[in-house]
């Protein structure tokens, strides 16, 4: 139902290490800043500097005075949302904590594992988590207040573009436009009943006692993010969930027993309530999958295969045939043209493709038609047939204002935002109380006047 990427939980697994790194080593604890009311500990320092060498990010400068400084950066930002009583929902926080939590679970295989691990009881794991989180999150939304308003104009476009050397413009990676036919070949209702039938026994077994749902969840369900805990999905809220899944979640109030049988665009769930916090909710799920059978796969590759034949024939065109034949509702009737989700526009660097339409792709020339190609849409999760035609390529080049526009105007959206916040830190930081350790003053700080 959903996952927690490796890169994404590497970077709060470093966090929580170096935490426990530091601890480990006994470092005498000192005030070594402090930033109008709050004091920044050398501890803090110690546990950015190992998150940071963990993650392999390299530090630019002396790290006793590049890291106290964007700690105390952090903390004028904290300081101002308390002024305007900026607040994130503590629903969010929640949720982000479970999931990460939910991660070392997975990686490590068990909560005891996890405390020994950290060398800490689960507890003050959640609550060293919810406070990075908390405060990430209120820095972020005081900055998006800050930028809220800035805009850019063409006029102000050309004008920035004119000012860059040819070595300052990014490089724009090979970009592809693609069209595609699709058919989803239908599942045979002998294969839902089966699967229906299937969820009903498990049901069974568990209401009356005959099995546990996390042992069955374990040994059959299809969701690989959370069979291995036996189908436990962490406190999430509604907005996170599929809306039928929802629906059905969140009127459970009895956690012996299980739903009815669910449909969702992931296939067949029945579901167990575990808990109930707030507007979140910790349940156990089990999915089942109806799976087309080859003969119907068979039958699609078929077809398109034909389409294409009388394409390349001259009978009609791709984009005449494409609204009549096509089942994807999202480029029917574009032509077939595949909208990149990410930027708004219709072009996608290799890497933003799904993988087998890239590997088709790549040995193509602009106009030719991929024979069928059967894999799965993971737009839906569902089974698919399509074929593909290569509408254009752009090979990689330096940005230029005609072609790469949105690209020129984000450089100075970005520039912009960066100087407003620039500036605001430097007014915040004479505004702002603020005594440095007199053995962590030699340094060359990026914001002059720390020191007064």
């Amino acid at each position: 139902m959903k996952k927690i990427t490796l890169l994404f939980g590497a970077l709060i697994l470093a966090i929580v290490v170096a935490k426990a790194q530091v601890s480990q080593n006994n470092i005498i604890e000192e005030v070594v800043w402090v930033v109008g009311d709050e004091p920044i500990y050398r501890s803090e320092v110690e546990t950015q500097i190992q998150q940071m060498k963990y993650d392999g990010q390299k530090i630019e400068g002396d790290p006793y005075c590049v890291i106290p400084e964007m700690i105390a950066v952090q903390k004028l930002y904290l300081h101002q949302a308390k002024l305007d009583t900026i607040v994130v929902s503590e629903g969010h926080v929640n949720q982000e904590v479970d999931m990460r939590l939910n991660y070392f679970i997975e990686q490590l295989g068990s909560t005891a594992k996890v405390e020994e691990y950290f060398r800490k009881p689960m507890k003050e794991i959640r609550n060293e988590l919810a406070e990075y989180v908390r405060n990430n999150n209120i820095v972020q939304e005081v900055q998006s207040t800050l930028v809220s308003d800035v805009k850019v104009t063409p006029a102000e476009v050309r004008k920035f573009y004119n000012t860059l050397s040819k070595d300052s413009l990014p490089t724009i990676p090979m970009q592809v436009e693609v069209q595609v036919i699709s058919l989803y070949p239908q599942v045979p209702q002998q294969e839902i009943d089966n699967v229906k039938a299937q969820l009903r026994e498990f049901s069974e077994q568990v209401n009356s006692g005959e099995r546990e749902f996390s042992t069955l969840a374990i040994l059959h369900s299809e969701d690989p993010g959370s069979a291995l805990r036996g189908g436990e999905l962490g406190f999430v809220s509604k907005a996170t969930l599929a809306p039928e899944f929802a629906a059905v979640a969140f009127n459970l109030s009895d956690p012996k027993k299980v739903s009815k049988i669910v449909e969702t665009e992931f296939g067949y769930h029945i579901i167990q309530l575990i808990e109930k916090r707030g507007d979140q909710i910790n349940c156990r799920h089990i999915l089942l999958k109806p799976h087309v059978s080859m003969k119907d796969v068979d039958n699609a590759i078929h077809r398109l295969d034909s389409v294409r034949n009388d394409i390349m024939a001259g009978k009609f065109t791709f984009e005449e045939i494409t609204p009549y034949i096509s089942q994807d509702k999202d480029t029917r009737y574009n032509k077939g043209i595949m909208s990149n989700q990410n930027t708004g526009s219709t072009r996608f660097e290799m890497k933003e493709l799904p993988q087998d339409i890239a590997k088709a792709v790549a040995k193509m020339q602009v106009g030719d038609i991929s024979t069928p190609i059967s894999t799965i849409d993971v737009k839906n999760n569902k089974e698919v047939v399509m074929i593909v035609k290569l509408l254009s390529r752009r090979e990689a080049h330096k940005a230029d204002l005609v072609n790469d526009y949105q690209v020129i105007a984000n450089m100075l959206e970005a520039k912009k935002r960066a100087q407003i916040l620039q500036d605001w830190v430097e007014k915040k930081r004479r505004d702002t109380y603020v005594r440095i350790k007199e053995d962590w003053r030699n340094c060359d700080f990026k914001y002059d006047g720390w020191i007064k």
